[in-house]
């Protein structure tokens, strides 16, 4: 079987699973952070300031900034489901090195940095909480199979939802350009129809979930024991 078809598969069975675990859409929001987190950072990145962040129960979320020049909207809208699909390749690769706890204090820091410094709604910040708190509990707890169990269903979840995002805004362009999110932003930015940017999306979550399947499918013996011209405001989603 080709490694694309072992991908889908796996993606299709992931989120088959994952719906049926109770607690899982508990998770569904760590997706949803680092996605904003990846707006937030880039903002910071091109000299933008970062207004603040709103993460909802729905496992929607957007960041409020204000940046200066055309041409930084465009790497600012494409950060956020670039910058999830990355980190679902991070939390496979470091499963592959046996590197459980880094990995887990990994996704502890980016969340206390959003706590911090970014988000300021209600759900957000006790979501937040909530998560650091599970978090670090089964960081110090000795059971290595809870933590296992508990490592790859945060990364699958973040992997299912790296690609469903892209895929559902990809559908969104295409019914409704003008409230495609990121690609709308993309769009207005660009010239470049909404729907494009959310194949582009899509192309770079499933090469992503290709790469995140390769270092989860790896050969147990490489893993290592253990443990906008002017200053406009922007709202992106």
């Amino acid at each position: 079987m080709s490694r694309w078809m072992i991908t889908i598969a796996l993606l299709v069975g992931s989120a088959i699973l994952n719906h049926w675990i109770p607690f899982s859409s508990f998770f569904r929001s760590l997706d949803t952070m680092i996605h904003e987190f990846g707006h937030a950072l880039a903002t910071l990145l091109l000299s933008g300031k970062v207004l603040y962040i709103y993460l909802f129960a729905d496992h929607s979320g957007v960041t409020y900034s204000y940046i200066t020049g055309g041409w930084r909207v465009i790497p600012m809208a494409m950060a956020g489901y670039i910058t999830a699909s990355l980190f679902a390749v991070y939390m496979f690769y470091a499963y592959s090195r046996g590197r459980l706890n880094q990995g887990l204090v990994i996704c502890s820091i980016l969340a206390a940095a959003c706590l911090i410094l970014f988000v300021r709604n209600g759900y957000g910040v006790t979501w937040i909480i909530g998560f650091l708190i599970v978090n670090t509990v089964v960081i110090v707890l000795p059971y290595q199979w809870l933590k296992k169990f508990y490592y790859l269903l945060v990364a699958f979840v973040s992997l299912e939802e790296s690609v469903v995002g892209p895929v559902g805004l990809l559908m969104m362009a295409f019914n409704h350009p003008g409230r495609a999110g990121d690609a709308s932003s993309l769009a207005q930015a660009t010239g470049v129809p909404a729907p494009l940017w959310g194949v582009v999306f899509v192309i770079i979550a499933l090469l992503c979930a290709r790469s995140a399947i390769g270092y989860f499918l790896g050969k147990p013996g490489k893993r290592k024991a253990g443990n906008v011209s002017g200053t406009r405001r922007f709202t992106v989603e």
